[in-house]
């Protein structure tokens, strides 16, 4: 049991300030700030739904694909680094569209899609991915069925935790930003796009960084 608990606190903690639901609450309203309560509340779920299989394919298979296909983890942080940066950049400049001004008034909902850019980078970016190949990776090679069965239950509950808290943190991204007003919540989106531009260059340098190292 407490190999079981180790294991579970080291998935939960290694993933949650990388997925960092609670920052990413307010961008997923404003992506969201012209759907219906019940939208968004079901975008919540299937972004959260795909956020799970996202993390368990990146433990459990992730590192075979990449080895698969020559590719290497500081490759996969510059690539990722890249995605996140641009996709922060243009979330810091957008500015609401006629048409959804338009949607807006007339009391149609412009729904946007759940995978991206809700899930991917959004909430699990190549920096959560990255992390969780890592976690993946690090399972013991010579060890017997039963304690491989162990390590891959508790990364599977804490893959599923993590999704939970994706879940709540959307579900309730309204009463967290409720507070703070329309103006209030465009400065809170507008830091957190900046917040996830800086994210965005840190992987990137992180990988480079690790790049480097391997070429000396």
């Amino acid at each position: 049991m407490n190999i079981f608990s180790n294991a579970f606190l080291l998935v939960y903690a290694g993933l949650f300030p990388i997925v960092n639901p609670i920052g990413s609450a307010p961008l997923f309203l404003g992506l969201t700030e012209f759907c219906t309560t019940q939208q968004r509340n079901s975008l919540a779920f299937r972004v959260a739904f795909n956020s799970l299989l996202l993390l368990l394919g990146s433990m459990f298979i992730g590192s075979h694909v990449l080895e698969f296909f020559g590719i290497s983890l500081p490759v996969v942080r510059i690539g990722g680094g890249l995605i996140v940066t641009a996709f922060g950049w243009k979330l810091l400049n957008s500015e609401p569209s006629q048409d959804a001004a338009r949607a807006d008034a007339a009391g149609v909902a412009t729904v946007p899609e759940s995978f991206y850019p809700l899930t991917m980078p959004l909430t699990v970016g190549p920096g959560s991915i990255a992390v969780a190949v890592g976690l993946g990776s690090q399972r013991p090679k010579n060890a017997d069925l039963a304690h491989l069965l162990l390590l891959g239950g508790a990364a599977l509950t804490g893959a599923i935790a993590i999704a939970i808290t994706i879940y709540l943190c959307y579900r309730f991204a309204q009463r967290l930003v409720a507070m703070l007003g329309p103006s209030g919540t465009h400065v809170v989106i507008r830091l957190s796009a900046f917040i996830m531009v800086c994210i965005g260059i840190q992987i990137l340098w992180s990988g480079w960084s690790a790049l480097s190292g391997l070429a000396r």
